[in-house]
């Protein structure tokens, strides 16, 4: 429990014991009865009443916490103790309520903190293992892992295979297999055997630092929602205030009432009409559903995304990592001309790219010699280009070009779904490679799912319209774009952007980036690079779709939420406004109805820490598995 919890549990319980002696003193007809109301009220509301008073001192804006002390100061005026001293406690509840729901909905970054690892056993250059901080540590520094110990850092595992509890960043339960050459990430538990890993990032630079960092930002971003509420407060309280006394003269002057009941059913009104409610509609429904997605591996960097998603109507994604595995294999392999530099330029080329291609690449060619200090541009969306013993060397898209010989094996390789890379030298075709990058499982039910829910989905990649044509009909998306470069994916996903308002992107690439950054909603899968990750709106931690089905569910169950929080509490109001017009309702009444009103909604925004229940969609891949393509390929 926090402390600002702790202080607000407090101060209720001391409230509510000065209201429970106060009154039993007040049945014993004891004359000094007030001075323990007033000591309720004064324990029990000091802290907004404060925080009232500081926001109207420095913002020039007025807040419900002043409804509330304004009324419960009326109350007293005219002699009902008991009744303000009973709004102060209902009030002071709600308040501790919110704050409870508040820490329970962020209660996630603080867990996240805790399992951030301080300590490693960094490994010196004569082998002597020697416990440093965390943040001591460099990229390309050795550290040595116990079994059941944390992973300090990021980094690439050298040594034995292990098993890696990964439920701190990605949200399933289930231990990750990992092989020597693996990526390992800080915060997870080596559940394994104990293995050496060599550091890849810096200790503020890894996924878990950037976990915190996302969740930390999204707690402190309000939705649309929340911050349209915010805006009204100001302006409604100042209504609440004008109406109060309008009522008081009104029904004295015009009505007939008496000064006594006139005053008594203003400050019912300046109860009931208060926006407590209203105000709690939002917030602590989105604190709720962004910590549930904490939890299962998703970060939303605000409520704004999170409440967009509900709206999505276009839905575009990367192909390579995204749709697929992102682990393709090479299944071809023809060099043109006889030159033993080839192979050797294929790998020492592809050693300076991350693309999932050229892992492949690296992993076929793996016996080869690598050539040093070799200095390779990066062309994005086209591929690699480099300068080597006075001659050009291109790979990918750009080392291609139209009228050569190969072409009728480049099209077969085409149509059999494989993507195509091509290596050349002073423009002239050595070598080119054929690859095949199966869908990811489960990825057609992600698209039975948008599908279902009248989304529109389609398909941007730079691969070959054959590659494009068989990942798209293996996972039953509606529309593909083959041979897209970054400018290309960038114009559609603007043009879609206009034609349906709310749309997204997925990817994980450099290449993606443009189209993140221009989409409604940007989604990097967490696996992917850095950019990708820092101009998106929702990061996947684990590379799975499925969770961005999980999340649209989330967004959907949270705008139905904050509607029914909204429409509750503006009924409440109405039905609590008329019944004191008609001198039916009384004080004490008002105040249970008013603020338990709030807690209820408070309550129902809580609901959205709970799990959701697992959907079960068509399974198309069935349909995947009876492609021979898919059956060749599918045991690799």
């Amino acid at each position: 429990m926090s402390k600002e919890e702790k202080q607000a549990f407090l101060s209720t319980l001391f409230c509510l014991i000065l209201l429970i002696f106060g009154k039993m003193i007040e049945m014993t007809n004891m004359t000094y009865y007030p001075i323990l109301y007033v000591a309720a009220i004064v324990l029990g509301g000091w802290k907004q009443t404060t925080e009232g008073i500081l926001e109207l001192w420095n913002d020039r804006t007025l807040n419900v916490d002043l409804l509330m002390a304004l009324a419960a100061i009326g109350a007293c005026l005219i002699g009902n103790w008991f009744e303000g001293a009973m709004l102060t406690f209902i009030f002071c509840l709600s308040g501790a309520l919110e704050e409870y729901a508040t820490n329970k909905s962020t209660k996630e970054i603080t867990a996240l903190m805790n399992l951030s690892p301080t300590k490693a056993v960094r490994i010196s250059e004569t082998g002597e293992q020697i416990e440093v901080d965390v943040s001591e540590l460099q990229v390309d520094d050795l550290v040595f892992v116990a079994k059941g110990s944390a992973i300090p850092i990021d980094g690439i595992l050298l040594n034995h295979s292990t098993s890696i509890d990964e439920s701190a960043i990605s949200g399933e339960s289930v231990p990750v297999e990992k092989e020597p050459n693996d990526d390992v990430f800080g915060g997870t538990i080596n559940t394994g055997n104990a293995f050496k890993m060599k550091v890849t990032k810096t200790s503020d630079e890894t996924l878990f630092a950037q976990i915190i960092k996302l969740v930390e930002h999204a707690q402190n971003e309000q939705s649309e929602t929340a911050g349209f509420i915010g805006k009204i407060e100001n302006v409604y309280v100042k209504v609440v205030l004008i109406a109060v006394p309008l009522m008081i003269l009104l029904t004295y002057f015009l009505i007939g009432w008496s000064f006594q009941e006139s005053f008594y059913r203003g400050m019912v009104l300046l109860v009931v009409a208060s926006p407590c409610a209203l105000v709690a509609s939002a917030t602590p429904a989105t604190l709720s559903a962004i910590s549930n997605g904490a939890k299962k591996g998703v970060l939303f960097k605000s409520g704004k995304e999170l409440e967009r998603l509900a709206d999505l109507r276009a839905i575009s994604f990367d192909k390579t990592g995204t749709l697929t595995r992102g682990k393709p294999r090479v299944t071809d392999y023809k060099q043109l001309i006889e030159d033993p530099m080839i192979p050797r330029m294929l790998v020492s080329m592809e050693s300076h790219s991350t693309h999932p291609l050229a892992l492949a690449i690296l992993q076929f060619f793996h016996a080869e010699e690598r050539i040093t200090e070799l200095r390779v541009e990066e062309k994005a969306g086209t591929g690699l280009e480099t300068v080597y013993g006075g001659s050009t060397w291109k790979l990918g898209k750009h080392a291609y070009r139209e009228g050569l010989t190969v072409e009728p094996a480049i099209e077969q390789l085409r149509d059999d779904g494989k993507t195509v890379i091509f290596l050349s030298k002073d423009d002239h075709l050595v070598a080119l490679l054929g690859l095949i990058d199966l869908p990811k499982s489960g990825t057609e039910n992600v698209i039975a799912y948008f599908k279902e829910q009248n989304i529109h989905t389609t398909m941007l990649t730079g691969d070959n319209e054959g590659s494009a044509a068989y990942v798209a009909e293996a996972t039953g998306i509606d529309d593909y774009h083959a041979n897209c470069l970054p400018d290309e994916k960038t114009e559609f996903i603007q043009r879609q952007k206009e034609e349906y308002g709310v749309n997204a992107m997925v990817g994980d690439g450099i290449n993606d980036a443009p189209a993140l950054a221009t989409a409604t909603i940007g989604v990097a899968m967490g696996q992917g690079t850095d950019v990708a990750m820092d101009v998106s709106d929702i990061v996947l931690i684990k590379n799975d779709l499925e969770k961005l089905a999980y999340s649209h569910r989330l967004a959907k169950k949270l705008k139905r939420v904050v509607k029914q929080n909204i429409v509750f509490s503006l009924t409440v109001i109405a039905l609590l406004i008329i019944s004191n017009f008609t001198q039916f309702l009384s004080l004490p009444l008002g105040v249970v109805g008013h603020e338990g009103s709030t807690i209820l909604v408070i309550f129902n925004g809580l609901r959205l820490l709970l799990p959701l229940k697992e959907v079960v969609h068509s399974d198309r891949s069935q349909n995947c598995n009876d492609c021979p393509l898919y059956q060749s390929n599918h045991s690799h």
